[in-house]
């Protein structure tokens, strides 16, 4: 049973976990192509500090992110019907995102769009992996036995995953499951789906209330009998263990990928350890993007981490009232939020409206 207080706890870090991802992705953005030197270059010794500019906007990670958090909301409603498989509803939310990336605008005449794809912002490209394109350029379901571009070691199924997180009633294990099997969808490669089921872990224990570094011991426990998961493993292992090697820095930063920063663990890892040696929201998602790596991707999944443990009131207000889509966040936010607390009174049999249905259709 959900009481007042727990709702709104609970509705904030929702809040907060998408708001957070969002402002980190729209921050790093603008660097995310630049080495260390080219970004200190450009924006002086201390690096990005701010926006770039008053109106900042988000890219695919964000979008793919909405779309996440509207397949779980619709598989929460097909529940009534008898049907539950959460990764086919996942996946036909990842192949309406997949059309704002060729059409022009909202097609109408598609009756199980639903609200979310209606909205016209969403139709843009915004430098999405070419995995993501490709994973949903048909029809097919990956699957963990015959997974998509099983190359694929980019972030982009990670940056995505944060949603799962969010189902605070599942088992920490089945968040991880639900997770890797929807990353498949896209990215095949151990690296790149344990590191997204990884985040999702975290997340979801914050969501509850853990520590973050609870939340980090708890996801190595679990990817520690998954094939394929050492360098996984390794990266948060490194992560936990810079955090007492002295001021946080860019540099140190740097040292978390030996790589360019730019696969799914180097990214993951710079996440988390931005986090658990963060001020507040803004030193972590600054420190999270000053560096030569992906930087939106870094400040996504460190957004995603500082809202989900301080819940939305934790994020700078100022870089919230500039955020391309922030309506749009919050509006999806309180339906996730409404669904896992209230679900049955808007779509059970004793519902007195399809006004639910029509915002999330079954079909």
């Amino acid at each position: 049973m959900w009481g007042r207080t727990e709702q709104q706890d609970f509705r904030s870090r929702v809040r907060g976990t998408l708001l957070g991802s969002a402002i980190g992705d729209a921050l790093g953005a603008p660097v995310a192509a630049l080495s260390l030197p080219e970004l200190l270059e450009t924006h002086g010794p201390a690096g990005l500090t701010e926006p770039t500019a008053p109106r900042t906007r988000v890219t695919a990670a964000t979008q793919l992110g909405l779309f996440t958090l509207d397949g779980l909301i619709r598989a929460h409603v097909r529940r009534d019907t008898g049907a539950w498989h959460p990764p086919t509803d996942v996946h036909r939310a990842y192949l309406r995102w997949a059309l704002t990336q060729s059409d022009w605008g909202p097609d109408e005449r598609r009756e199980d769009n639903g609200w979310l794809a209606q909205e016209e912002w969403l139709y843009a490209r915004r430098s999405p992996a070419r995995s993501s394109l490709t994973g949903f350029a048909d029809g097919v379901l990956g699957t963990l036995a015959q997974p998509k571009n099983p190359t694929a070691v980019d972030p982009g199924a990670a940056t995505r995953s944060a949603p799962f997180g969010l189902l605070v009633g599942w088992e920490s294990s089945l968040v991880l499951q639900l997770a890797v099997e929807c990353a498949v969808q896209s990215h095949g490669h151990p690296t790149a789906y344990l590191s997204a089921g990884a985040h999702a872990v975290i997340v979801h224990g914050l969501t509850r209330g853990e520590s973050l570094d609870s939340a980090v011991q708890r996801a190595l426990g679990l990817l520690g009998v998954r094939p394929g998961h050492q360098p996984v493993t390794d990266a948060l292992q490194r992560a936990l263990g810079a955090v007492t090697t002295g001021v946080p820095a860019p540099r140190t930063v740097e040292d978390l990928s030996p790589g360019q920063g730019r696969s799914a663990e180097e990214v993951l890892a710079v996440a988390v350890y931005c986090a658990l040696v963060a001020e507040n929201v803004a030193h972590g998602l600054r420190l999270a993007v000053n560096h030569g790596g992906d930087s939106a991707a870094t400040g996504a999944l460190c957004g995603s981490l500082l809202g989900a443990q301080h819940g939305e009131t934790a994020l700078p207000a100022a870089w919230l009232a500039g955020l391309e889509g922030r309506a749009t966040v919050l509006e999806l936010a309180d339906d996730f939020a409404l669904e896992m607390t209230q679900g049955p009174a808007l779509h059970g049999p004793a519902a007195p409206s399809t006004a639910w249905l029509t915002r999330y259709p079954r079909g």
